[in-house]
Order: C-alpha cells, then sequence, then structure tokens
C-alpha cells in the first residue's frame, strides 16, 4: 500500500484524543447533538405551529383547512419527509458520502424554512418541498454517523445514542417555545422564520467540528463507478423533472387534487418498505449472516410504526385537542396551545441522562433491545387511553381539560420515545448489511414515513368519531403491538445477535 493510501486512513478518522472527550462518549458526538439540536429547533418548531397554520382561517393568516384536513396534510408532509430518506441514504452510500449529504441536506432544509417565511401559499408548499429534501439527506446520516464512532461491540453505544437523543429533545423542547410564541404574537411566518435562523446556526457549527467525525471522506463508501454513476445521475434528473412536469399536468388537469396527493403518499409508504426489504434480502452484496439479522429487523420496524403512529400525532391530533379543548394556563401563566409541544422535549430532555446512566450501570444485566421497544410502544398507546378521561362524558365540544392531562400523556409518550428510538436507533446500526450501512437507517426511517403514511388516513376520523373512541382505540392497538413484541423477545434475542 502507497504512503499516501496509508496517511489517507488516519485523516478520514477523529485524533486518538477524542474517544472519551465528551462525557466518556466520543467529541464528534458533541458536533453531530449539536446538529441536531438545531436540526430539530427548526423542524418541530416548524411543525408545532404547521397544523394550526393550516387549521387557522385565512383571515388571521392561516390556510382555512378543516381540522381533519390540516392534520391529514401535516402527516402526509411528514410521509414524504421520511420517504424521502431512501434516497438521502442511497446518494450517501453510492455518491455523496455521509458528510457531504448531511450538509446538503441542511443547507436545503435552511432554504425551506427561510421560503415559509414569506407569507403566500405557493412559497409554503415551495419550503416544505425543500425541507422534505433536505431532512432525506440529513436525517438518516447523522445517525449513520454516530454510529461509526463506535464499535459495534462497544457497551457505550446504547447510552450514546442516549445523549444523542437527548441533545435532539433540547431542540424540540426550544423550537416550540420560540416558533409557537412568534406564531401567536406575531404571526405564523414569523415563527418559520426562527426556524430559518436555527438551522442556519446548525450547519455553521456542523463545519466547524468536521474534524472529531469519523467517515468525513469527501467520496462514499460504496461509490459507483464512473460510467454507472453518470447513469444514476442522469436518471435521478431525469425522474425528479418527468415527475415535477406530470404532477404540474395533472394538477392542473385537477386530477392532482390535495386529497389524492395524501392519498398516493400513503400508498407509497406501504410499497417502499416491502420493496426495500425484499431488495436487501435478495441483494448478493448482503451476507448469509446479514441476512439472519435482518428478519428481526423487521418486527422492529413494525414497532417502531406502531409507536410513532402515535408519537407524530402530538404535533397534529393532539396539538388540534389542546388548542380547541385544554386550558392554556399552568399556575396562572398563560401559554400559546403550541407550547405543549415543548413538553415533549423537556421530558425527554430530562429522562434521557436518567435512561442513559441506567443502561450505563446496568452493563450487560440491561433489558434486551426488543424489550426497551416494546416498553417503548406500551407506554405510547398508555398515553392515548390516558386521555379517553378527558374527552369522556361530556355532551358537546366546548369543555375545557385541565393541561395536566395533555402533559401527562406527553410524559409518557416521551419515555416510551426513548427507549424505543435510541434503541431502535442502535439497533440498526448495529443490524446493518455493511453495503447498506446508510440505507439500512433510511429502512428504520421508512418505518416512520409509514406510521405517517397511515396517520394520514387515521386523523381523517378525527372530526367524525367521537374523542374517547378516537384515542381509546388508536391507544389500545399500540398497547396490544407492544405485548406481542415482548411475547416474541426469546427469538428476537436468538436471532438480533450481536444486539443484547
Amino acid at each position: 500500500m502507497s504512503r499516501t493510501a496509508l496517511e489517507a486512513e488516519p485523516a478520514d478518522q477523529p485524533p486518538a484524543g477524542d474517544d472519551h472527550a465528551f462525557f466518556g462518549q466520543p467529541k464528534g458526538l458533541l458536533t453531530l447533538s449539536g446538529l441536531e439540536v438545531w436540526e430539530r429547533f427548526s423542524f418541530l418548531g416548524m411543525q408545532a405551529i404547521l397544523v394550526l397554520y393550516f387549521a387557522d382561517t385565512v383571515a388571521h393568516g392561516g390556510m382555512g383547512m378543516s381540522s381533519g384536513t390540516a392534520a391529514s396534510v401535516s402527516a402526509a408532509y411528514g410521509t414524504l419527509v421520511y420517504l424521502v430518506s431512501v434516497a438521502g441514504g442511497w446518494l450517501a452510500d453510492r455518491i455523496l458520502g455521509s458528510y457531504r449529504a448531511v450538509l446538503w441536506g441542511g443547507i436545503l432544509i435552511a432554504c425551506g424554512h427561510y421560503a415559509m417565511a414569506v407569507p403566500t401559499g405557493t412559497m409554503t408548499w415551495a419550503g416544505l418541498g425543500l425541507i422534505s429534501a433536505g431532512t432525506g439527506l440529513l436525517k438518516p446520516n447523522v445517525a449513520t454517523m454516530v454510529g461509526k464512532l463506535y464499535r459495534t461491540d462497544d457497551e457505550r453505544r446504547d447510552a450514546g445514542f442516549a445523549l444523542y437523543y437527548m441533545a435532539i429533545n433540547i431542540g424540540a423542547f426550544a423550537g416550540p417555545l420560540i416558533t409557537g410564541w412568534l406564531g401567536d404574537h406575531k404571526g405564523w411566518h414569523w415563527g418559520f422564520s426562527a426556524a430559518a435562523i436555527g438551522m442556519t446556526f446548525g450547519l455553521i457549527q456542523y463545519v466547524a467540528g468536521r474534524g472529531h467525525l469519523a467517515g468525513r471522506r469527501n467520496a462514499a463508501e460504496f461509490a459507483l463507478a464512473p460510467d454507472a454513476l453518470r447513469r444514476a445521475v442522469r436518471l435521478v434528473v431525469g425522474g425528479i423533472l418527468v415527475a415535477a412536469v406530470l404532477a404540474t399536468g395533472l394538477a392542473l388537469a385537477g386530477w392532482l387534487t390535495m386529497g389524492r396527493f395524501v392519498d398516493l403518499l400513503t400508498v407509497v409508504s406501504v410499497v417502499a418498505p416491502v420493496v426495500y426489504f425484499a431488495v436487501m434480502f435478495m441483494s448478493p452484496r448482503v451476507t448469509p449472516e446479514e441476512r439472519g439479522r435482518l428478519r428481526p429487523y423487521i418486527v422492529l420496524f413494525l414497532a417502531s410504526t406502531v409507536f410513532n403512529f402515535i408519537l407524530f400525532q402530538a404535533y397534529s391530533t393532539m396539538m388540534l385537542l389542546a388548542a380547541s379543548n385544554a386550558e392554556t394556563t399552568i399556575l396562572g401563566f398563560d401559554f400559546p396551545a403550541s407550547w405543549y409541544a415543548s413538553a415533549l422535549g423537556a421530558f425527554e430532555v430530562g429522562l434521557a441522562p436518567v435512561v442513559a446512566a441506567l443502561w450505563v450501570r446496568m452493563g450487560r444485566d440491561q433489558p434486551h433491545a426488543s424489550n426497551k421497544i416494546a416498553i417503548g410502544v406500551v407506554l405510547g398507546g398508555l398515553s392515548f387511553l390516558l386521555m379517553v378521561l378527558p374527552t369522556s362524558g361530556h355532551s358537546g365540544d366546548t369543555y375545557r381539560m385541565s393541561a395536566w392531562w395533555i402533559v401527562g400523556s406527553y410524559f409518557l409518550l416521551g419515555l416510551g420515545d426513548i427507549l424505543l428510538e435510541t434503541s431502535g436507533m442502535s439497533a440498526t446500526t448495529k443490524l446493518a448489511p455493511a453495503a447498506f450501512s446508510s440505507q439500512t437507517m433510511s429502512l428504520w426511517f421508512l418505518s416512520l414515513a409509514l406510521a405517517n403514511g397511515i396517520q394520514a388516513q387515521t386523523v381523517k376520523l378525527y372530526d367524525d368519531v367521537s374523542k374517547p373512541a378516537y384515542f381509546g382505540v388508536n391507544g389500545a392497538l399500540a398497547v396490544a403491538a407492544g405485548l406481542a413484541v415482548m411475547a416474541a423477545a426469546p427469538w428476537l434475542r436468538r436471532t438480533m445477535h450481536p444486539v443484547h
């Protein structure tokens, strides 16, 4: 091997002194967590007011949608965000490399938020499109870069993902506070402006801290050959142009309505993971051992779908319920309804280090990853079942429940989210076939797309059925799913090695 090649490898790795420099974790975790603080600040800050903006009257600066339609369109946007993550993982693996994929994703997200700051409907839809594309590039590849900071058998791995998730939720806590206040007092587009500034800060600190990251090389790890690369670029660009022209033509002809577009995204969210699993199982680049680890991953995928179906409604139906039927005063202090979303982030910020410390203290005696995920799903279901109590026994929709009901629901949801997402993302990086490393993380995010796709259809019933029935049925189904994963725990332990 040449001297140049020998020197290139260390240049792609963080300095040796970084390995325990951040609370016993690699220093690169600080850089990636800092990026996610600002990305979640912008994304969830915007999402906390998005459904309220859709449902607000045109006279007040909103889009004038019904509650069910607003929730459905908001969920469809979430579906699109996570569907694009498949392309983001593929581009990182084959063309851009993880570092550049995250960088360009962040730039697109920032541009999208700046577009949404312009108070026109056209710029709103353009901004949401840019944010969808950018998040699809950024989200799967940041999580993959976190995984690259650790060896597969490193016991700090789950604790590291818990700290990473705590940092994410600092942004999830702060974002709705700022955007919610601005949206309530100054106008919705002022809130979108704050999200844009937050993402800009995230990009600055990401570039500044790139020296602490593993896998920051410019080239993709499994780069296409030059001829294949040129063909792929032509196909991607041509496909985007054809899709844009076709969508525009169908929309002008009156066939592609908003409702049909939502339905189309739901169909794609169901078909995409089925196809993706099939491709990975049949790929000659996946070894028999790696293929065996993909089978239990299907169970984790479905568990994630069920839980996130509940979680994402914290920003849709729960937000609408809070705005219409919950008190917005605690201990004499008045606050915008969108601030309830910050409660979810606050609980996760407070609970994540406790969970991380518990896993470190327990070491190899900690529960298996499948059991952590199962408990998370059960807690998500309980968060909805709790809402049956304050929504029952009312003759109309003019009642007001105590703020503590919403807060209690978000506490259960936040704890469940920490258990499921940190264990799920960590397990994904361990179970991933080597040739599909970033794309396997994209597959995890496809579970989020499927959750949003199902939600986009289910929330249409929000205006048509009673609130106790809506929250009760959905919550009970989630609890049953969590118990089913617990029942499958013995098989999952046998088949998920080296995950423990």
